[in-house]
């Protein structure tokens, strides 16, 4: 809940919302949440736990090929977390000005945030030729000096970070009952006394009485609400494997995943109306053409409806505390997995040291966000991170992780033309779904999308072998549907069965017949169609050079993930010797190797020492029922 509960619910939420304004909002919002982020969640907290890995072992143990994956999950919080301790290091230069009577941004706020704070230079406009079809002049960035406070800050900031991690997850577990706790309880205060002030249900009524039907048609609710879901969920960016893998053995994962994802959503939803009060009393209201950034509401609205408080000062202090405590949170769990990924691959290393490399690394990537460009970097590379990185590493997660599972087991039964006719019509129906719904209409994107996997399944199941092996009641009618059932749901439904004989064993929650479905045939296809979109939006920016470098450094994540596909043997670094050949086991369908698996790698753990407050004996105990 520490990653869950950040920034992103008391200011990134809210301004989703306001832009998006109405009830509507709420429709793929929820969608997200019960049809992707909580079957994904579901997924990373049981192969840490199962696996007792980070991302990159556990996902080694699904398959040799797919490590890639696990370290693409890493690459998106490597590329986020030095920005987001910079946007920290801005709330503290706001907390420290919190103490000046009277506040200095009082009857200046855009002035004081962009001018005292951010303090950067204006860029010159870059210039498009009049058919927009041609880049006349790229924007230029004159401003290149360093911001003497915001680099403190952050100084500042990395510090409390490595504090927080250097010792391992009992120390790390401490710290997160501070900061939960207390921002929980400053911001029911802080909500208490935005919904008090005047006119405060103007604001309440623009979100929750409102219906503007048409926004649906939009390919930018969607979008923003997926990115919205993954950002404050922290699904997508590796720390809960890392931490569930040191969790105990037995403990009950699905349970787990059900309750952060839904205190998150119940979390953000009641900390907006914090902000929906102060919409109401400053009269804010959405405009045409007008959108109101999360950065907006958390240094410039929120910040000046403080200055109309009685007790200004008060308020202000507690405001920027809670974010800077509710930030610092997600900042260091963010580490905490590249913490994981390094200890995992040499156990014997000292974690003091391990995290005070790390640290220093990360300090040094933000200092770029510490100069006089910083903000409209920051702006360009968290833009794409989550528009193209984020999304495709949760579609990779979702689609690798049922398809390539115990592929031996598939082609055996069915054979291997049958199994690449199949997934070529899974992956080339997406694929040319979402390219002509951009290119021509959704429609026909839609109907090619299904018509050539439609195409490819029949004709799969015509040169298809006849399965030997038992098939689930309900697939036993013909010869056809069994052929069926072992090419589109025996990997998924497989790491189903032997993911619960470890994390759904006794009275623990299973994990659902439904859940490999759902994230192979309902949640890859709408992730796939939320990625399309980056591509039309990016072309419309392609002048400003800070975009350009966002946009690829996005595209970095489907680079590891590919060559760790193509070229596996490339990360082996990254798992212990004793551990790489988990994911080449060839035991027949139906067999369950997961429980022998583990018990070796139980006792080759148990026979290590480590600083890394150990995956050993004390995480391990027997089943009830076992």
């Amino acid at each position: 809940m520490g990653g869950c509960a950040g920034m992103g619910n008391l200011l990134r939420y809210p301004s989703q919302v306001f832009n998006n304004n109405g009830l509507q909002w709420f429709i793929p919002y929820l969608m997200c949440v019960f049809l992707i982020a909580i079957p994904v969640l579901i997924l990373e907290i049981a192969i840490g736990q199962a696996y007792r890995g980070g991302c990159v072992v556990a996902n080694n143990s699904i398959h040799h090929r797919l490590k890639g994956v696990g370290l693409s999950l890493l690459y998106v919080g490597f590329v986020v977390s030095p920005y987001f301790v910079a946007n920290l290091a801005w709330i503290m230069i706001y907390f420290r000005s919190s103490f000046q009577s009277p506040l200095p941004w009082e009857g200046r706020g855009e002035d004081f945030f962009y001018k005292d704070v951010v303090a950067n230079v204006e860029p010159v406009p870059g210039i498009l030729s009049p058919d927009g079809k041609e880049v006349i002049k790229y924007t230029s960035y004159p401003g290149v000096g360093m911001i003497g406070e915001t680099v403190g800050w952050t100084v500042f900031t990395w510090f409390l970070v490595w504090v927080s991690i250097f010792r391992g997850v009992g120390l790390t577990g401490r710290v997160v009952y501070f900061t939960m706790g207390l921002p929980i309880v400053i911001t029911i205060v802080l909500v208490g006394r935005s919904l008090s002030l005047e006119n405060a249900s103007q604001g309440v009524k623009l979100f929750w009485a409102t219906w503007n039907g048409d926004k649906l048609g939009s390919g930018e609710i969607w979008q923003t609400a997926c990115g919205q879901v993954f950002f404050s969920t922290g699904v997508g960016f590796g720390y809960f494997t890392s931490y569930a893998s040191y969790n105990q053995k037995y403990s009950n994962a699905v349970m787990d995943s059900i309750l952060i994802v839904s205190s998150n959503v119940l979390f953000e939803n009641i900390a907006a109306f914090a902000v929906y009060g102060v919409v109401g009393f400053l009269g804010l209201f959405p405009q045409e053409g007008v959108r109101l950034g999360s950065f907006t509401v958390g240094f410039i609205t929120l910040p000046s409806a403080v200055t109309q408080m009685p007790g200004a000062n008060f308020w202000a202090v507690l405001l920027f505390f809670t974010l800077m405590v509710l930030g610092y949170s997600s900042a260091f769990a963010m580490v905490d997995a590249l913490v994981t990924l390094v200890m995992d691959a040499q156990p014997r290393w000292n974690r003091s040291v391990v995290v005070t490399v790390i640290v220093i690394v990360f300090f040094l990537l933000s200092l770029p966000y510490c100069t006089e460009f910083g903000y409209y970097l920051l702006t360009g590379i968290d833009r794409w991170t989550n528009d193209v990185a984020l999304v495709f590493v949760v579609w990779a997660e979702c689609v690798t992780s049922t398809t390539v599972y115990r592929w031996r087991d598939v082609v055996g039964q069915v054979g291997l033309p049958a199994f690449v006719g199949f997934n070529s019509g899974f992956f080339g129906g997406m694929i040319l779904g979402v390219v002509i719904a951009q290119a021509v209409s959704p429609a026909s994107g839609a109907g090619v999308g299904f018509g050539f996997f439609t195409v490819c399944t029949i004709a799969s199941v015509i040169i298809s072998k006849s399965p030997e092996e038992r098939t689930p009641k309900f697939w036993r009618k013909n010869v056809f549907t069994k052929r069926l059932w072992y090419l589109g749901f025996y990997s998924g439904n497989q790491l189903r069965r032997d993911l619960n004989e470890i994390i759904g064993c006794g009275k623990n929650w299973g994990i659902p017949f439904f859940w490999a479905p759902l994230i192979r045939y309902v949640s890859a296809p709408i992730l796939a169609i939320v990625y399309s979109f980056s591509y039309p939006s990016f072309y419309q920016l392609r002048e400003d050079p800070l975009h350009i470098l966002g946009f690829g450094v996005g595209h970095v994540a489907l680079l590891i993930i590919g060559c760790g596909f193509v070229l596996p043997r490339w990360l082996d670094v990254l798992v212990p010797p004793t551990r790489r050949g988990e994911g080449k086991l060839d035991i027949g369908a139906n067999a369950s190797p997961l429980n022998s698996q583990l018990d070796r790698t139980d006792s080759s753990e148990a026979a290590e020492t480590s600083s890394n407050g150990k995956r050993g004996t004390e995480h391990v105990r027997t089943a009830p029922d076992e």
